[in-house]
């Protein structure tokens, strides 16, 4: 046996002794796949043997990932002498993280471990950009089913919410073919859920970690519940019967009477949930997990698998953010200089279910997976107003409390069905639905205005003006639900074996969004008591003053000064979105002559895409706010590849693809994100994006899963979607207009190494090194001329032609995309056992967030700066009493850098949302039984 094969087959070992699912799928030669609902294993033609001694044969030990997507296996072998990894035989560019390669970059969600993918960069809230092009751009499969989105930002689920521990492998394509939906710019993610073994396991894991910003440092918090810590709310925020009532009824808060009103007002003052608390020296974050699996045989022939998971974490993060808003013009000064402090405590609960089947040459993949995030923040800003509209040098004190809830439930089942001849059918379907409920979102404003000759004006205070000198109080309840239901079947038929065979397909996709936001608003008159305004905000609005503020001498000698309430929401309380798309293609794979392989197909799809205001109350006003996008598109595309003999293969591929615009994107309803507190508001005169895209690349395979490639690529945008910032006063707030066009091209490079260090001998004699180092880079422009219009909502106007010229800069970058990627990892392994150490370094150059210029008084545009970061892991197994254990340490962000987002020109900076992120570590045990 050659050295590659003994070393390979001890790397094996070691692996199982922490992912036995990953043993069984790679198949040793003791047991099946792993995976009872994997994908069709690749064969080995049988006209010619395999040479052990080709850079590119399979050594003992190694086999397919599971990888579970539309139209059959990902992997087409183009080569002859057997099966290869999914990089190299695959007909399409891909990229995988297999269990292991995710385990070794010891990240905890799968949008970190994505971010180390050539051309991937995380930006934050689980958002991946491919290649330059935002979420909007990108398309995220669970087991090549599509997924809703908790988010109102975005209608690709956030990647941050998908623990590694349930993932079995991550696909990356960057080339479109025809067997995926058409929404296709930067790429596909296809997640494939973790396999169903052959043997019984259970495995149980605890960490502990923390960050230099948060751990035994001072934080804010507020008590909530009795179940917060586990992610679920005792009942506290439901509300109270008789809000309950008025959320349930059709009438306007206004045509109600001051007395029902403030019987409404006098349930939103929850003293658990307003009550800030100064936390000293806060915990260190703490998680665990549960992983068992076991099959056993049904009747003669069938296998039935079992795999359940559950992981808990709950985790605290603090942020002194320096938050700025400029001033509208070209000079860039700050119009407001706020320090905000926040304290972030989330806790994510997940689970997974998994039943496989496996009889003869047929599977069956039942999955079901839970997961629920949830955000506890609790904030406090302090800053000056500088220039302003009659506030100039006010001093402002302003807190935020939220509970934001995620929740996703899917099931899906995916058949696999060998039909005789060769001929495979695949089946899924699968229903998920995510939520996402925000309620008593509160914000408090005091103010200060250092006036000498206020009595009160060296005192914060808030007297619910909601005007000068700018006192408000305010709550709002957010409700989100999306559902997907999918259902699609492929047909493969070999036409002539081994040269040509052809993948027919359809799919349905329904998906469905009710969106609901109510913000109430506490208003009181000009002669409400300063001495009251010094209230802390739970008193501020207690029932007992709200009752008192109607008595004659609450303000004055016989006068009163009620406290009111009024809902901000009243117009746009709620809307329905829906997205129907129906599709069919037809897939050909080709191959002609040895070597040479031909992968082209079409796609026709045809979409409905609607967003209309739900009717809540009965005389709500038709602001003619309503969205029907109903388009169908011939999407071709091709893609071919060329192996010669000595590990060299070139690929050239070519298509067309679509973006269709967010439903948050569409809503003409305000939405604050908790990361940024920026505000959004969607446009409703969105058009579908139309792309072009084309890509050569070369790649050379060498020694033992080593290969170097070189890529080029170009993509052309009719109609992209992009974000740019409206201005009221000092107030800035986001939207989205299509611009008239925009290019995209760049180029990416790629060298995995791994060298066995077997002939150093002793301690050596045992160990390897690995090399992965990616880099890309990118430039796009906007494409804008004097005469292009682009379309904005107006309200009783509907979509109105303006100017594109007045909204974006010709040549300007678009928002979201790097010049520079770069990912390089330095591991050294151990192939004897469970030895691992590897320092994982990253960088992603400047860019751009959020577009200003043009509408904002020639303002430049907000830049967000990455930069590097540098993060070490360590995995190590030792056996204790005759159980495996597995420790793992993490060391974070070890180059300390921070956050920097700002506007910045040659006349000044200002920062809107930078902060100290500092460094983390982290400490976990697992044990397997």
């Amino acid at each position: 046996m050659s050295t590659g094969k003994q070393l390979a087959g001890l790397l094996l070992l070691s692996t199982a002794l922490t992912f036995p699912g990953v043993a069984f799928a790679q198949g040793t030669g003791t047991a099946q796949s792993g995976n009872a609902a994997a994908q069709p294993a690749v064969e080995t033609p049988a006209e010619e043997p395999i040479n052990p001694d080709e850079n590119d044969a399979v050594q003992e030990g190694e086999g397919e990932i599971d990888v579970s997507v539309p139209g059959g296996n990902v992997i087409t072998v183009t080569g002859r002498r057997g099966p290869r990894d999914i990089t190299r035989g695959s007909s399409q560019v891909v990229s995988v993280l297999s269990t292991e390669d995710i385990a070794r970059t010891g990240e905890g969600d799968i949008a970190g471990a994505l971010s180390r993918v050539t051309g991937l960069s995380n930006t934050g809230n689980g958002r991946v950009f491919v290649r330059g092009l935002g979420d909007r751009y990108s398309l995220a499969l669970l087991n090549g089913l599509p997924l809703p989105s908790p988010e109102p930002l975005s209608r690709v689920v956030p990647l941050d919410i998908f623990p590694t521990d349930i993932i079995a492998s991550s696909l990356v394509q960057k080339t479109y073919s025809a067997n995926f939906p058409g929404e296709f710019g930067g790429g596909v993610i296809n997640l494939t859920t973790q396999a169903i073994p052959d043997e019984s396991f259970l495995k149980v894991s605890f960490g502990v970690s923390g960050d230099t910003e948060t751990t035994f440092e001072n934080g804010l918090l507020y008590y909530g519940s009795d179940m917060d810590w586990y992610g679920f709310d005792g009942g506290r925020r439901d509300p109270q019967p008789a809000l309950q009532a008025y959320l349930d009824g059709t009438v306007e808060l206004e045509e109600l009477p001051l007395a029902d009103r403030q019987t409404i007002a006098s349930t939103l003052s929850v003293p658990n949930l307003i009550v800030l608390q100064k936390a000293d020296k806060l915990r260190p974050n703490m998680s665990g997990g549960l992983t068992g699996g076991t099959s056993f045989f049904v009747g003669d022939d069938a296998e039935l698998g079992i795999i359940a998971t559950a992981n808990l974490s709950n985790s605290l993060r603090n942020r002194n953010v320096l938050s700025q808003t400029p001033v509208r013009q070209e000079t860039v000064t700050p119009a407001d200089d706020f320090r905000r402090f926040v304290t972030d405590n989330r806790i994510l609960l997940n689970g997974l279910l998994g039943f496989g089947l496996e009889y003869g040459d047929q599977k069956i993949r039942w999955t079901n997976v839970y997961i629920r995030d949830v955000l506890k923040q609790a904030s406090l800003s302090q800053g000056r107003i500088i220039v302003g509209s009659g506030d100039d040098g006010f001093d402002k004190l302003i807190q935020q409390n939220g509970w934001f809830e995620r929740q996703l439930i899917d099931s899906q089942v995916v058949g696999e069905f060998q039909l005789g001849n060769d001929i495979s059918l695949d089946l899924r379907g699968g229903y998920a639905q995510t939520d996402r409920e925000s309620p008593y979102e509160y914000r408090f404003d005091y103010v200060r205005t250092n006036n000498p000759n206020d009595p009160f004006g060296d005192y914060f205070v808030n007297p619910l003006d909601n005007n000068l000198p700018g006192g408000q109080a305010a709550v709002a309840f957010s409700d989100l639900t999306e559902k997907v239901y999918y259902g699609g079947g492929d047909l493969t038929v070999p036409v002539m074996p081994d040269v040509l065979s052809l993948t027919a397909g359809a799919a349905y996709t329904d998906t469905q969004r009710y969106s609901e936001r109510r913000a109430f608003q506490f208003t009181a008159p000009s002669n409400f008591p300063n001495g009251i305004a010094l209230l802390r905000p739970d008193l501020l609005i207690a029932p007992a003053i709200i009752e008192a503020s109607n008595v004659p001498g609450f303000a004055a000698p016989g006068v009163s000064a009620p406290v009111d309430l009024r809902e901000l929401t009243e117009d746009t309380p709620a809307f329905d979105a829906r997205l129907k798309v129906m599709a069919g293609y037809l897939k050909g794979n080709l191959t002609p002559i040895e070597g040479l392989t031909i992968d082209a197909g079409v796609r026709y799809e045809d979409g409905k895409q609607t967003v209309a205001p739900a009717q809540v109350f009965t005389n709500q006003p038709n602001l003619g706010a309503v969205t029907a996008i109903e388009n169908s598109y011939w999407l071709p595309s091709a893609t071919i590849t060329y192996e010669f003999d000595n590990g060299l293969q070139l690929r050239a591929s070519a298509s067309k693809t679509i973006a269709r615009p967010q439903f948050r994107e569409l809503l003409l309803q305000e939405y604050t994100d908790p990361e940024s507190l920026r505000s959004f508001v969607g446009n409703p005169a969105l058009q579908d994006s139309t792309l072009f895209n084309a890509e050569v690349r070369g790649e050379y395979y060498f020694g033992q899963g080593s290969r170097v490639s070189l890529a080029g690529f170009y993509k052309s945008i009719d109609n992209p979607i992009e974000a740019f910032s409206q201005f009221t006063d000092n107030s800035q707030s986001t939207s989205f207009a299509n611009a008239p066009k925009a290019e995209l091209y760049g180029a990416e490079a790629e060298l995995v190494w791994n060298y066995d260090l077997y002939d150093l001998g002793g301690f050596f004699e045992s160990k390897r090194a690995l090399l992965i180092a990616n880099y890309t880079y990118t430039q796009s422009q906007i494409q804008v001329k004097p005469g292009d219009q682009t379309f904005i909502f107006i309200t009783g106007v509907g979509a109105s032609p303006r100017d594109a010229t007045s909204l974006f800069r010709d040549g300007d970058p678009l928002t979201g995309q790097s010049d520079h990627l770069a990912n390089i990892q330095v591991g050294f392994e151990d192939i004897d056992r469970l030895s691992q150490v590897t320092l994982l370094f990253s960088y992603a150059s400047n860019r751009v967030t959020s577009r200003l210029g043009q509408n904002a008084g020639g303002l430049p545009d907000v830049i967000e700066k990455p930069g590097a970061r540098l993060d070490l892991v360590i995995r190590q197994g030792v056996e204790l009493g005759g159980v495996p254990l597995e420790l793992k340490f993490e060391a974070r962000n070890l180059t300390g850098t921070d956050n920097y987002e700002y506007v910045a020109n040659e006349s000044g900076r200002v920062d809107v949302n930078s902060y100290q992120v500092g460094q983390s570590f982290a400490l976990s045990l697992s044990a397997e039984f």
